[in-house]
């Protein structure tokens, strides 16, 4: 590796780690999203199972009292739904924000290597000039002895 790459070699160091970071981040919502929403679709179910359980217990029976404790839970109830899609509402905002973080952050890390890959062409193309040129130098030198060698023979005939 040319030591002129080197402190790019460093800048995609610290991109790839910010981007490992990133895509870590972007995990960790995931799981939160899918426990929350999994906590979420629980109370809806655990809310519906007992809206029908008590609403068929109303339609043979039930004091005054009863259907204000229901009214009541069912209001808690109620809340926490509210409460918990607020969550779920709120983990897919941090979610959309990870992965929008995350798309910045490969596309630097892309951007480095890319540059870094046509430094390297460069450096390469440069160094094979280089050759090319100490080639032709060395073998138009060994011409030039060949003719002047040859011509050295003739003189001496």
């Amino acid at each position: 590796m040319h030591p002129s790459l080197q402190p790019l070699m460093l800048a995609l160091e610290v991109a790839e780690r910010d981007r490992d970071q990133a895509q870590s981040t972007v995990l960790r919502l995931r799981h939160q999203m899918e426990a929350a929403q999994s906590q979420a679709r629980q109370l809806e179910d655990y809310r519906r199972d007992y809206q029908q359980r008590w609403g068929e217990r109303f339609q043979t029976q039930g004091s005054v009292q009863i259907m204000h404790c229901y009214h009541g839970f069912m209001s808690r109830l109620d809340q926490a739904g509210t409460h918990q899609q607020a969550a779920v509402q709120r983990i897919q905002h941090h979610l959309d924000q990870a992965v929008q973080v995350l798309r910045e952050r490969e596309m630097r890390a892309a951007s480095i290597r890319k540059l870094i890959e046509r430094r390297q062409n460069e450096i390469d193309k440069a160094r094979s000039r280089q050759e090319q040129k100490l080639t032709d130098e060395q073998a138009s030198r060994i011409a030039w002895a060949r003719r002047a060698a040859g011509s050295n023979d003739l003189a001496i005939a």
